[in-house]
């Protein structure tokens, strides 16, 4: 029997979640303010797939955690869509500077932190201090990248428009997902409605190519970048699948 499957992006709300219950003919498009309620919503075999880094390294050698590393050559124009994330010391930081601070000792070569990868840092610990206080999801919850589900779905060719520009949604960019998603299965009649309050449109289509995966996953038909993850000092994996 297939498990509950979601696929979820973080929103101005919280998190936003495509979730296709075991059994049921579609899925369902909700919002969470915690993930741990997002976990609890779903059976105990459910298979999530977070467009959130998952996994902190103590130290960081070049250009990122090693998923970072590994999937932007996929990605050729999207590659600016992969943020480095700091060490472990890093995200857990009570503020910007400090936070600097501790990714220039962590680093080789030494780099502090980008204000964009900061904003996710509350994020990110959210996940890790539930994967911290319960093993078995780890097996379960997986950190999958948007932009490089598309291109895995495309036959390998990276989305050559942008879903935002200066800020705001790109319809071209939407459509072009539009189109790699209906290919794979999804109704695209789900987004005639618009996203609903405390999410935009580009958190929607996050969150559906995840859903995709989840289900490629429970299937066994997606990889880890890198092939041969490692695990943090708490024994969480470092990867991207897709």
């Amino acid at each position: 029997m297939i498990p509950d499957l979601a696929g979820v992006d973080g929103c101005r709300a919280g998190w936003i979640a495509w979730i296709r219950t075991a059994g049921s003919s579609a899925p369902d498009l909700r919002i969470y303010s915690r993930f741990a309620d997002l976990v609890e919503d779903l059976g105990p075999d459910a298979v999530i797939a977070v467009d959130m880094p998952i996994g902190l390294p103590d130290r960081i050698s070049g250009s990122g955690r090693g998923p970072e590393q590994a999937i932007r050559p996929f990605l050729g124009p999207r590659q600016s869509s992969v943020f480095s994330i700091p060490a472990r010391v890093a995200v857990e930081a009570p503020n910007y500077g400090e936070a600097c601070a501790r990714a220039l000792e962590t680093s080789d070569p030494p780099k502090k932190v980008s204000k964009q990868a900061f904003f996710l840092f509350p994020r990110i610990l959210e996940i890790d201090r539930l994967l911290q206080a319960d093993k078995q999801l780890r097996s379960r919850v997986f950190e999958c990248h948007p932009e490089f589900a598309f291109s895995r779905l495309n036959n390998g060719l990276a989305m050559q428009t942008p879903k935002k520009i200066k800020g705001k949604v790109n319809p071209a960019g939407i459509a072009e997902r539009l189109e790699v998603l209906a290919r794979h299965g999804f109704d695209c009649e789900a987004f005639r409605n618009g996203p609903p309050r405390g999410a935009a449109m580009d958190d929607v289509i996050d969150a559906a190519v995840n859903l995709v995966i989840a289900g490629r996953r429970a299937a066994g038909l997606t990889s880890t970048f890198p092939a041969n993850p490692v695990a943090d000092r708490h024994g969480i994996p470092i990867a991207i699948h897709g």
